[in-house]
């Protein structure tokens, strides 16, 4: 996986794990500002690309709650089918429709990742890389203590 690659996961991966934190405590509409002040506080952003942003992340998470709801939907016609009297093609027609949202979902995020680094400068992606590589560092560091302890409680000293 490419170095840009890898950075776009991890912001997106911060940007989400933010979201879903942000999301249970935040009223509406403030969440993309959380996203938005976590980022600026990673590379410093300007004035207009934090509005850029905030346009954008409201705009994607718009849309992807929609496909979420109708997602939902769905997937609650899927479970009423479940039981002697099913229908095969209205299954597999929703199922089909819940796949092809699904992978809406995925695009609209992966769409707005892309938008999100086309917005900063070489400097701050760069910046951005440099925090990324030292979260993995800190991940695998963290993942060796976790083997190290499971092996002390457990008596194998290879774990």
């Amino acid at each position: 996986m490419t170095s840009l690659k890898q950075m776009s996961l991890m912001v997106l991966l911060a940007l989400g794990l933010s979201a879903t934190a942000t999301a249970q405590q935040a009223a509406p509409g403030q969440q993309q500002g959380d996203q938005v002040d976590q980022l600026d506080r990673m590379v410093d952003l300007n004035d207009d690309q934090k509005q850029e942003l905030r346009e954008m992340i409201k705009d994607s998470e718009g849309k992807i709650t929609e496909m979420r709801k109708e997602a939902q939907q769905l997937q609650q016609a899927l479970s009423d089918q479940i039981g002697p009297d099913y229908d095969e093609g209205e299954i597999r027609d929703n199922a089909e429709e819940l796949g092809e949202l699904t992978g809406d979902v995925t695009a609209e995020s992966v769409l707005l990742q892309a938008r999100i680094q086309d917005t900063l400068t070489e400097e701050q992606r760069a910046t951005l890389e440099k925090r990324a590589q030292q979260q993995r560092e800190q991940m695998r560091k963290m993942q060796e203590q976790m083997r190290q302890q499971l092996g002390e409680l457990t008596g194998d000293v290879t774990a």
